[in-house]
């Protein structure tokens, strides 16, 4: 009989798993966006990469067109590096403010927005790009319509927590919010602000959204906003040229099709890695607004496919933030706010871009943070501030730098520790609730000093009842006796 060899036989090893690493990745960046401040980190992220894009693409954009004017190759550079100075100022002062302050001044800046409005068109208002929407002093110009759509979202939402209860009952879901709404859009409307409008109407579907409106009060806003559109668009002759150039910009192409066609061919020379900063051709006269409507083009051209997706991803990071915000939150006020103003800034960049690649007519609105324009970028550093200073006062955010301190940033910063969000107490009922009707009211208590007498003790009108008692049964038992 034979012994069988049985040396170990050497198993190759294991090949990892293809999706371990991914899975690890997957794990850790998870555990990161878990912790209490990731969502305040990443929106201060977003808005440093916004701001620094915005100005390095404000100075390309702007210096050839300032140069053939024979202007100073930084002139548009320069104001807007001021603005950017000065809405970095809010955004630190609008850090620190409690957001209870911010909620109790809204009721006053939304009426200070509409009397703005109001003024601006008196003869105190300017008339810039054929809309009569500006106040200007000497250099300075101011647009009322960018802080009224941050005061309606602030004020709204107010509003609507407050009424909260009673909202399942229509008059008090649509008033006050929705008239005043109206009377904004109408003063908008006669300056006239076509881009205004339409992102005063984001603002205010975001407010009935996230309060749980029904669905059909979305199908009345829709039939009337397309009603309106086709009205306003028959209306007047610059709004229905802007339709037939959308619909065919190439009948036109050395007029009302030019802005259209000369960012398309931005876009297409660009490729995919771009001619490289500072080289693109289109802001040599050949864009119009190529520094304000257009600039996304000469991020197309400049900066090719590359550039254009990171403009996007930063957005869409940003709409998922602000979102997470809303929802990590406990505050309704604060969820409402949050939300709105995230749903405003990401609607407002997907406009711009979608009639910058011809997906939509030209409405002239801004790309929040990377366009000119001093109202628009302070008025978004002030939105920004407030959807940071609503991170911080996520309840596991709260805990934390109520125990654990500041943090890098706020010792930095030196931000005061967040507000515990605490409840409104509940209200009393205004006329008392009757009893049930299956148990029977007590009787009133009976005052015994004034049954017995004012002189009379409690104690002494007793003893006499009782006495009193017992002389009555005595009474009664001797009669029975006798007969």
């Amino acid at each position: 009989m034979t012994a069988v060899d049985r040396t170990p036989v050497e198993r190759p090893p294991r090949a990892p798993r293809r999706g371990g690493r991914a899975v690890a990745v997957r794990t850790s960046l998870t555990a990161w966006l878990g912790r209490p401040l990731a969502d305040f980190h990443l929106l201060l992220a977003v808005f440093g990469m916004l701001t620094v894009l915005g100005l390095i693409m404000v100075l390309s954009a702007s210096a050839p067109g300032e140069v053939a004017e024979g202007a100073s190759a930084y002139s548009v550079f320069k104001k807007q590096l001021l603005y950017v100075g000065v809405g970095a100022v809010v955004f630190l002062v609008v850090l620190r403010v409690p957001l209870r302050a911010i909620r109790h001044g809204s009721t006053m800046a939304m009426l200070v927005c509409v009397i703005l409005l109001v003024l601006v068109l008196t003869p105190l208002g300017s008339v810039l790009g054929g809309a009569q929407s500006w106040f200007s002093v000497g250099p300075i110009s101011f647009q009322p319509i960018e802080p009224a759509k941050l005061a309606l979202a602030l004020w709204g939402a107010h509003v609507l927590v407050t009424k909260r209860a009673l909202l399942d009952q229509y008059r008090h879901l649509l008033v006050p919010v929705v008239p005043v709404a109206m009377l904004v859009f109408a003063l908008v409307m006669l300056q006239p602000d076509l881009g205004g409008t339409i992102t005063l109407g984001v603002v205010l579907i975001s407010l009935l959204w996230f309060v749980g409106a029904p669905m059909r009060i979305f199908g009345v806003i829709a039939i009337g906003a397309a009603t309106g559109a086709l009205v306003l668009a028959l209306g007047a002759a610059y709004r229905l040229q802007r339709v037939q150039t959308f619909l065919n910009p190439e009948a036109d192409p050395q007029g009302a099709g030019l802005q259209a066609l000369q960012a398309l061919y931005a876009l297409a020379e660009g490729g995919f890695f771009g001619k490289g900063l500072t080289n693109g051709s289109s802001k040599w006269r050949y864009l119009p607004n190529v520094h304000s409507d257009f600039i996304f083009a000469v991020i197309g051209e400049e900066l090719g496919f590359i550039g254009c997706l990171l403009v996007l991803g930063l957005f869409a990071l940003l709409a998922v933030v602000g979102l997470r915000i809303a929802a990590r939150n406990t505050d309704p006020w604060i969820r409402m706010v949050a939300a709105t103003l995230t749903v405003w800034l990401v609607a407002q960049a997907a406009i711009n871009i979608g009639y910058v690649v011809q997906l939509l007519p030209v409405t002239g609105i801004t790309l929040p943070m990377i366009s000119s324009g001093g109202t628009s970028v302070v008025t978004t550093m002030f939105v920004f501030g407030i959807l940071a200073n609503c991170a911080r006062h996520e309840p596991e955010a709260v805990s934390a730098l109520r125990s654990l301190g500041p943090g890098r940033v706020g010792g930095v910063l030196k931000l005061p520790a967040p507000e515990v969000y605490k409840p409104p107490p509940k209200r009393r009922p205004v006329r008392p609730s009757p009893p049930p009707r299956s148990r029977k009211a007590a009787p009133p208590p009976v005052d015994e000093r004034r049954m017995a007498g004012r002189h009379a003790p409690p104690s002494e009108y007793r003893r006499r009842e009782s006495r009193k008692a017992g002389q009555d049964r005595d009474v009664r038992s001797r009669r029975r006796d006798g007969r």
